[in-house]
């Protein structure tokens, strides 16, 4: 199934949102042009009008996760470097910030994103037509990366469970990588590796949690979700071709591991944990909850049912557990 070209707006001109799975890469949304039934007051959209922008930047040796949030009435960026020799987290920093003051999250992936506090400061840039860099410095803990590539983009559009209103998200499949990041009290070269990134924008609700699993190399990689946002964001990326999945059944056994399936067939995984970073936030109105487990993915995919097989083996990723009132 090929998917059809991203529309330049998630709203159409009737109001309505254009849902669907799409290739390529969209303007902004224009939630404030929505009609009934999805549209909201200005207010409500101030409180629910949630947008992110998460990279992870991965090589056999780390696994690094940056994110930039704006939750409306606050912000907050979080990163981490999860050596995968050691099995631990070797720096992190998770600072608040300051609603308008701190914090931009774009309103395409193409804008990119910023968070600036005393003593930290993230940066994500569009770098040419289809890459970005990177740059983080917190002390010790600095990065200075570069990602690009040109495989299709997906774009999720979709109505929201649990009290929201509407949604989208853009996932890149794997991005060739390069630069180097300082963390633990060495330097990691990061030429070689790895990045994808994970952007959204929507009007959640109050309490929202989900299940998000994300692996790619160069030529394979994957992205599911269960929870909020349904099966709408699930896909594959193999050879640069862009496949939809199905819906996502996850299985965790006492041991940690997860079991990973799709209701059409074209997915059966197993994630082993090599480690977790934990990020929990309790705030006198909001509090959220995140274990994002770092590990290796083994299993198979497949581009169609009547496709063979191809085997994933030790493919690098994680596997988030998310809930947050906010």
């Amino acid at each position: 199934m090929i998917l059809p070209p991203a529309p330049l707006a998630a709203v159409g001109p009737d109001g309505q949102p254009r849902f669907g799975r799409y290739q390529g890469l969209a303007g902004a949304p224009g939630w404030d042009k929505l009609n009934p039934p999805h549209a909201r007051g200005a207010l409500w959209r101030r409180l629910h009008h949630k947008r992110w922008h998460f990279v992870a930047l991965v090589t056999d040796e780390v696994f690094c996760g940056v994110a930039i949030v704006d939750v409306g009435w606050s912000n907050t960026a979080f990163a981490y470097v999860f050596d995968r020799a050691q099995r631990s987290v070797v720096a992190a920093v998770s600072p608040l910030g300051v609603a308008g003051l701190t914090a931009k999250v774009g309103a395409t992936v193409a804008e990119g994103a910023r968070f600036m506090v005393p003593g930290r400061r993230i940066a994500i840039e569009a770098d040419g037509a289809h890459g970005h860099r990177l740059r983080l410095e917190a002390g010790r803990f600095r990065i200075n990366a570069a990602y690009a590539g040109a495989g299709p983009r997906l774009l999720a559009i979709g109505p929201v469970f649990d009290g929201g209103s509407v949604h989208s998200t853009q996932k890149s499949p794997g991005l060739a990588l390069q630069g180097w990041l300082e963390a633990g009290g060495r330097r990691y070269k990061l030429d070689g590796g790895v990045a994808s990134y994970d952007f959204s924008n929507g009007l959640l609700g109050r309490c929202t949690a989900w299940r998000w699993i994300s692996a790619h190399g160069l030529n394979i990689g994957f992205n599911l979700q269960a929870g909020y946002f349904g099966d709408a964001e699930n896909a594959l990326w193999v050879d640069g071709a862009l496949i939809p999945l199905g819906a996502l059944a996850v299985d965790i056994a006492a041991d940690g591991g997860w079991a990973l399936r799709t209701s059409d067939g074209l997915l059966e995984l197993h994630f082993t944990p090599e480690g977790t970073r934990n990020d929990d936030k309790q705030l006198l109105v909001a509090s959220s909850r995140m274990r994002q487990h770092v590990g290796r993915f083994d299993g198979w995919v497949r581009a169609a049912p009547d496709a063979p097989r191809r085997a994933i083996t030790g493919l690098a990723g994680l596997a988030e557990d998310y809930r947050a009132r906010w």
